[in-house]
């Protein structure tokens, strides 16, 4: 049945698709489902979520222009979505789509949705094996103390360099600090990480020191417009509202500039730089994994690799017999 409105041609939903459209809604259903399940029960981060519902959304129009149904087609499903996500993505980016794939599947396998997971037993792409990006101490140090002044927003992004060194947090767990998860008597901070754990991280007196100066001016960070609008949140950006992980971005490429360091700094290097100094002071690796919120101590051993890599190069340009003939 169709009917002509203002010269277009309009399908009877409730006749002519039907069944199309109430497999798109099932599949919006199940698919908003397990995200739920993801971020009530799993503890997964926004970005997690944002990126999973991105990369499901993908995949069901994947199938549903190639007129396969996603809760009862196999393999053909694997094969389609692969043809087309194999063009354009690096492995690192379609391996986290197969993650939200291979997850949804299996939950709405064990509630029933379908029988079968057809991503169950495809394997992640091989990637190459790179070495966690770090800064030197004295770099490290630099970038810090180039951030000297006395206004609010400068003691707050000094508070916030000083915090994310001395306790290696995730970028994503330094913006969802609350001012009471900070315990100023003994120099700790309570942090929530991966998958809603939470863990004790000590961080120290310079840390300490950073957070009483931002502390003191925090309710002059906002505009006088709109004054503090999140009571709860340690970092504010100039708005009121909690800052977010692209604020902290910004900010550090700005003291970067600054002090002129003359590389791309990016938020986690910190605590990639919080890790291989520990490590190069003699911590042990287990207290590392712990102080990093690691589930696998096996995470936590690339640092070595970063470590040894730099072993080697120095013996290499300084050991006698390692030297090329002519150096």
């Amino acid at each position: 049945m169709a009917c002509a409105i203002r010269g277009y041609v309009m399908v009877d939903q409730a006749t002519d698709r039907p069944d199309e459209e109430t497999a798109d809604a099932k599949a919006d259903v199940a698919a908003d489902r397990f995200l739920t399940h993801m971020t009530v029960i799993k503890s997964a981060s926004p970005h997690t979520i944002d990126a999973y519902r991105s990369d499901i959304k993908e995949y069901l129009r994947i199938v549903a222009e190639a007129g396969l149904d996603p809760f009862t087609s196999g393999k053909e499903l694997v094969a389609e979505w692969f043809r087309v996500v194999r063009f354009g993505n690096v492995e690192t980016t379609t391996n986290r789509k197969l993650a939200a794939l291979r997850g949804m599947y299996k939950f709405w396998k064990k509630n029933g949705i379908v029988d079968a997971n057809p991503f169950g037993a495809v394997r992640a792409l091989k990637t190459a094996k790179t070495l966690p990006e770090f800064l030197p101490v004295d770099q490290t140090f630099t970038l810090i103390d180039g951030i000297d002044g006395d206004s609010p927003a400068e003691r707050r992004d000094r508070a916030i360099l000083e915090l994310m060194y001395a306790g290696g947090l995730r970028v994503s767990e330094l913006v969802g600090l609350d001012i009471l998860d900070v315990d100023m008597r003994n120099a700790e901070v309570r942090v929530t990480g991966k998958g809603g754990k939470d863990r004790v991280v000590p961080i120290g007196s310079k840390a300490i020191g950073a957070l009483r100066l931002y502390l003191a001016q925090r309710g002059q960070v906002p505009c006088k417009k709109t004054g503090i609008v999140d009571d709860r949140a340690l970092f504010l950006n100039r708005f009121g509202q909690r800052l977010s992980v692209r604020g902290v971005a910004r900010m550090i490429d700005k003291a970067v500039d600054k002090v002129a360091l003359m590389r791309h700094v990016h938020p986690h290097m910190l605590r990639h730089s919080f890790a291989t100094h520990l490590l190069d002071g003699g911590a042990d690796l287990r207290d590392i994994q712990e102080l990093l919120g690691h589930s696998l101590l096996s995470t936590t051993q690339k640092y070595t690799h970063v470590t040894l890599a730099r072993l080697q190069d120095v013996y290499d340009r300084s050991h006698p017999r390692a030297r090329k003939t002519g150096d």
